[in-house]
């Protein structure tokens, strides 16, 4: 039999043409997002908090001049002259302003979670936003709060008054470190024992008396003195009267101390909410 003829070869199959390489596409991203975030978290509790209430930021400063003037007509009827200084307004402010800003900014702190819940279930908002846009709007508004409060003291009561301005910035560092580092600390007790802010609210009930708002350390019983020392604001309120009456001495206060206690609460809050946050979001 004749051999068949062979078949031509196949010629073998070109791979597919790939196309041309592209150069991969950048994501934009928001300069300084953290910074956004809290500003817009700032807006917002700003909004929630003083906006909707007749007066807004004016009840801000009303009520803190109701409680002095009520301090001053109670003690003045009681009391001739003051601890210190020849003015009741000026000596209860000096003591009463710092106490009320560390419980709005240790109070306000401690609910950042709760307050802000539905929107860290975002990526964009973290928990440190919460906490930083709390801390920022009450410490600004509690600074301005005292600046206008004691301006219009000074001016309005004709208080001879010698500043010292060092003692004064020394004592809202003092403050804002300790209130901070509670509040943060609350913020993570608060979230992982909900008992705590109960236990936490009736152990704070006596603290004006002990952060010698309406005495100084110096009137108190030797006893007393020696427990109430360990209470970081007596120290701030003493440095803070140490700013308005240069003949004060305060040599009880210890700043290492208030903060290494304010350093050392918010060194604790940051790792309880750092690990346990995403807990704390979803206990409720």
């Amino acid at each position: 039999m004749p051999a068949s003829p062979a078949l031509p070869a196949i010629p073998p199959a070109l791979p597919p043409a790939l196309p041309p390489a592209q150069e991969p596409r950048r994501v934009q991203t928001r300069p300084f997002p953290t910074l956004r975030t809290v500003l817009a978290l700032t807006l917002r509790e700003m909004s929630s908090r003083y906006g909707r209430s007749p007066g807004g930021y004016l009840w801000a400063v009303l009520e803190p001049v109701g409680a002095i003037l009520l301090l001053s007509i109670a003690f003045g009827i009681f009391i001739r002259n003051p601890p210190l200084g020849a003015s009741f307004l000026l000596f209860y402010a000096t003591g009463y302003l710092p106490f009320m800003v560390y419980g709005d900014i240790a109070g306000s702190v401690a609910r950042s979670i709760t307050y802000s819940r539905p929107l860290l279930m975002y990526p964009a908002v973290t928990w440190v936003d919460a906490v930083l846009a709390r801390f920022a709007l009450n410490a600004l508004t509690g600074i301005t709060v005292t600046f206008l409060v004691l301006l219009g003291i000074l001016i309005f009561s004709d208080s001879r008054v010698i500043l010292e301005l060092p003692p004064l910035l020394l004592a809202h560092v003092m403050l804002l470190t300790v209130a901070l580092g509670i509040g943060v600390l609350n913020c993570a007790l608060f979230g992982l024992i909900p008992v705590w802010e109960m236990i936490w609210g009736i152990a704070m009930r006596p603290l004006m008396l002990a952060s010698g708002v309406m005495f100084i350390y110096e009137d108190m019983p030797a006893f007393a003195r020696s427990i109430l020392w360990y209470n970081p604001l007596l120290h701030v309120t003493g440095e803070m009267r140490k700013g308005f009456y240069p003949m004060y001495d305060a040599s009880y206060v210890n700043p290492a101390y208030v903060l290494l206690v304010g350093l050392g609460a918010l060194f604790l809050g940051v790792v309880l909410l750092g690990r346990y946050h995403r807990d704390i979001l979803n206990n409720d």
